[in-house]
């Protein structure tokens, strides 16, 4: 029961629309702690995940999302719970009013794998020598037990111990790294709010290449393979400089772009982190813009955040956007090229869809990446290069942080311009495919 009834608890967030049965809206988590001790050769993780959450309604328990892992116990304030765990969710009795603060601590242990889901397998994944964590958009559960939607944001602080030898890379600054009895510890904290899927933990036998930019940025690869100089990550620090220019203050206290030894099909994206294989080190610019497209999400995607996954356009089409933005700045095509280009060759989206709710299974379809950046493209032409870029820019400094949808992004471009811009709603809310403006 609340303190006081008289007064009516504020509503509830929504269930993801894609991926209603991650997450729990009656809690907030408010901080991640994860202590992790992983043994590379037999992939075993133990862990503890201290989780400070928030009561959004009177509870009498909460749900968070494991997969795959076992759980030894439950602590709630310090003391033990009950707790039972159903397919990949972990339900913790406790009692809470509507405000109240808590800590969950759960210990944990087991192999883990990647979790399934409609696009694959996400989360936690075996190299050769090591492990890449690649998360979206459902596959955080796999190595910690968390509240699992992109609406609810958190800081984290990841600590863990592996084998001497291995380097771990985290989203973060890395706070404290020491080695004892052949294993080492590294100790990494994330103070900006981070989405389940967006926290990362990276390891294998990796050397740091530091890259001159603007703010502290890092190359994280295996020592004989080139990643300066003579491949795609060869202007990395001009890339940096050139979207800060363009979209504001580089969000987060450190960049890293780490490169496996493993080839990878895709890139993939996490907080302060992009994860490359060692196939798109080579110089060319099909590899090119992938650095450019995972640098940019960390302003698009990760600084600001959908709170629903249908919105996933404020993330891709953004970032699809800035490859040619970048082309633009290192010498190549302008931006205009590169959208006819791929307005000549769009796909139709599936029957019944727009770019605002491309469905769960057609979200990371390419048509909404490119149609996402022909929409960005539609606001350049349409307000010119001196609003367009000012409109991102205070666009970021309004949400860093915080999640945000398409509505909230078209009334940002009404108050900046003081009118709307109607060019953009059929390539948001329409299926057919409008004409390319010049």
């Amino acid at each position: 029961m609340s303190e006081n009834p008289l007064v009516p608890h504020p509503p509830l967030p929504a269930p993801d629309s894609y991926l209603p049965t991650h997450g729990d809206v009656r809690f907030a988590a408010r901080h991640y702690g994860l202590t992790l001790d992983y043994k590379v050769a037999t992939n075993h993780l133990v862990g503890t995940a201290v989780i400070t959450a928030e009561a959004l309604t009177d509870l009498n328990e909460i749900a968070l999302d494991l997969y795959n892992l076992h759980v030894s116990r439950v602590r709630v304030g310090g003391r033990p719970v009950k707790f039972a765990q159903r397919g990949s969710r972990l339900i913790v009795r406790t009692s809470q009013q509507h405000g109240a603060r808590f800590e969950i601590d759960v210990a944990y242990a087991g192999k883990p794998r990647p979790m399934p889901g409609a696009h694959g397998r996400a989360g936690w994944e075996e190299l050769t020598d090591g492990v890449l964590v690649g998360s979206q958009p459902h596959g955080a559960p796999s190595w910690f037990p968390c509240n699992d939607r992109p609406s609810n944001k958190a800081p984290f602080a990841i600590t863990v111990t592996t084998e001497a030898g291995y380097h771990v890379a985290a989203g973060g600054v890395l706070k404290e790294r020491h080695t004892r009895s052949g294993r080492t510890t590294w100790t990494y904290a994330h103070d900006e709010p981070t989405a389940t899927y967006l926290a990362t933990v990276q390891i294998g036998q990796y050397a740091v290449r530091p890259v001159p930019a603007p703010v502290p940025v890092a190359i994280v690869a295996p020592a004989g393979l080139d990643v300066g100089a003579g491949s795609a990550f060869a202007r990395q620090g001009e890339m940096v400089a050139a979207f800060i220019s363009r979209f504001g203050p580089y969000p987060f206290a450190t960049y890293t772009a780490v490169v496996t030894d493993d080839p990878l099909e895709i890139p993939l994206e996490a907080q302060a982190l992009s994860s490359f294989g060692r196939n798109h080190a080579a110089p060319a610019w099909a590899n090119e813009r992938l650095v450019a497209h995972e640098l940019a999400h960390q302003w698009f995607g990760n600084a600001l955040t959908a709170a629903d996954w249908r919105d996933i356009w404020l993330h891709e089409g953004f970032a699809c956007y800035a490859e040619w933005l970048w082309s633009e700045a290192a010498g190549g095509p302008p931006a205009s090229e590169h959208a006819a280009d791929h307005y000549s060759r769009l796909a139709l989206p599936p029957r019944g869809h727009t770019l605002t709710d491309p469905g769960l299974r057609a979200m990371f379809d390419d048509w909404v990446y490119k149609r996402g950046a022909l929409t960005v493209h539609t606001l350049r032409q349409a307000v010119g290069d001196a609003s367009f870029f000012a409109i991102l820019r205070t666009w970021v400094a309004a949400r860093s942080g915080g999640n945000v949808s398409t509505e909230a992004f078209l009334a940002h471009i009404e108050a900046y311009l003081g009118r709307p811009v109607p060019e953009l709603r059929p390539w948001l809310f329409e299926r057919d495919l409008p004409p390319l403006g010049q």
